[in-house]
């Protein structure tokens, strides 16, 4: 999104121009039409010289109009530098993100930084499985269709649950660090509970994954052979067969039949 203030300061920069060509405009017309018109004579062309002068002259007094209630606004604050920086990264990411490449570069990154962040924690080991059952999950995406679309939109939100756990086990380590000798048994037991958590919901993630690879496998299976093995086969036989005919007509020009004398 554009910065409000640099948004108003362009508006009045534009209208003023406005304002000042449309005055330029209606003085050149207006002194034409005062100096052609009594010179020779009134008729057609000075109606077209006095009609062009009125109309510049409107479109002046309209444009000093809106530059005067321009101005009588006040201009917008200047923007938080942080919210700038916020949505320049945003606007960055976002057009990033339309390649394919870049996509990929972004997600690989975050879950880079994701891992440097929980690095030494308990949560760590989870994180990297959940990273490896993600990507292959999201290499099955797009074959599970009809009946097993409902479990592939499950595992999404089950990722960002899982992911949401983590760090959770991360925050409540670090509160670890500095809590009282009487409050950290509480945190302990806490952070003992989010951990089996954790990682009894990877665990179930990765079956999961497991499962949408045999739903895929089965899928794809069918009763005989595949289907591009079938018409392989099928092909092979009429190519054969072609070059049978071909074999035996050669044959038939090379010796031909001789009829008795």
């Amino acid at each position: 999104m554009a910065d409000p203030r640099a948004r108003y300061f362009r508006k009045l920069r534009r209208v003023r121009r406005a304002a000042r060509r449309w005055s330029v405009l209606a003085g050149g017309f207006g002194g034409a039409a005062a100096v052609l018109t009594p010179y020779a004579g009134i008729g057609l062309a000075d109606a077209a010289w006095a009609a062009a002068a009125g109309s510049s002259l409107t479109l002046a007094l309209w444009r000093w109009s809106d530059l005067r209630g321009l101005t009588a606004q006040a201009p917008p604050s200047a923007p938080d530098p942080t919210l700038a920086a916020d949505q320049a990264r945003a606007r960055l990411l976002a057009t990033v993100r339309r390649v394919p490449a870049g996509r990929a570069a972004i997600d690989e990154l975050r879950r880079q930084h994701a891992r440097f962040i929980l690095r030494g924690s308990a949560a760590a080991g989870p994180w990297a499985r959940l990273d490896r059952a993600s990507l292959t999950l999201t290499g099955l995406a797009g074959r599970l269709s009809g009946p097993a679309e409902p479990a592939a939109l499950e595992a999404a939100i089950a990722e960002r649950s899982l992911r949401d756990l983590a760090q959770r086990v991360a925050s409540v380590e670090k509160a670890l660090r500095f809590a009282p000798v009487d409050a950290r048994p509480d945190l302990e037991r806490a952070h003992r509970t989010l951990v089996d958590q954790l990682d009894g919901g990877v665990t179930a993630y990765e079956r999961l994954v497991a499962a949408a690879a045999s739903y895929i496998a089965e899928d794809g299976r069918s009763a005989s052979e595949h289907p591009a093995v079938s018409r392989l086969t099928e092909a092979s036989d009429l190519l054969h067969g072609v070059a049978a005919g071909l074999a035996e007509l050669r044959g038939e020009c090379t010796h031909p039949l001789h009829t008795p004398t």
